[in-house]
């Protein structure tokens, strides 16, 4: 286990950036607003899933792996650019924006859920992060320093579900009042479509 005292430090620093709107973030609104609340909690359990990727490849050394190689790293980050780009296309045309969200049916949840996932696993910047940001909060006097890295990472994955959950709740929620809207119908396809290119 971390030390306590470093513990509850992980615990502040990780809501601090987990409340400041990212890529998921940007993601996981876009899905919610479009697609209602339903398709952005399963967008939001797919990007973590991707988490827990990270977090054992952070545990057993393989980011280090990732990042030290410039060509391994340079083929991840051009997979899921490629990736995010497609999807804005897709997005863009999509000519069927309806007025009103029909519940989603298990194939569109199954794809927000692997788009979620791919998402997440083919961005390097996460694997960065994970080796950056979480040995700042290890004790190698502790030892087992690949079970805190566990530890601290699937509590980071904990406080994203939470906060990452509370964004898609309020965006499925605006997205249900504002859908009926033709303007604003427009302006989804717009925001999801340009969204998807940018993170790419």
């Amino acid at each position: 286990m971390p030390d306590p005292t470093l513990w509850g430090l992980f615990l502040i620093a990780s809501l601090v950036l987990l409340l400041t709107p990212g890529p998921a973030v940007l993601y996981i609104v876009s899905r919610s607003v479009q697609h209602g609340r339903s398709a952005g909690i399963v967008s939001v359990v797919g990007i973590h899933a991707g988490t827990i990727v990270h977090i054992a490849a952070a545990a057993i050394g393989i980011s280090a792996l990732v990042v030290s190689s410039a060509l391994a790293f340079a083929i991840v980050k051009g997979l899921g650019a490629a990736y995010l780009i497609w999807m804005g296309i897709r997005t863009f045309l999509t000519r069927d924006f309806a007025s009103e969200a029909p519940a989603p049916s298990k194939s569109s949840l199954s794809r927000a859920f692997r788009d979620g996932f791919v998402v997440n696993v083919l961005n390097p910047k996460t694997a960065i992060f994970f080796l950056a940001f979480l040995p700042q909060f290890i004790d190698p006097a502790r030892g087992l320093v690949h079970w805190q890295i566990m530890v601290l990472g699937l509590t980071f994955m904990a406080l994203g579900i939470l906060t990452d959950g509370m964004f898609a709740f309020l965006a499925g929620a605006l997205g249900e009042l504002l859908r009926g809207h033709q303007s604003f119908r427009r302006f989804l396809r717009w925001f999801s479509g340009t969204s998807f290119l940018g993170l790419g």
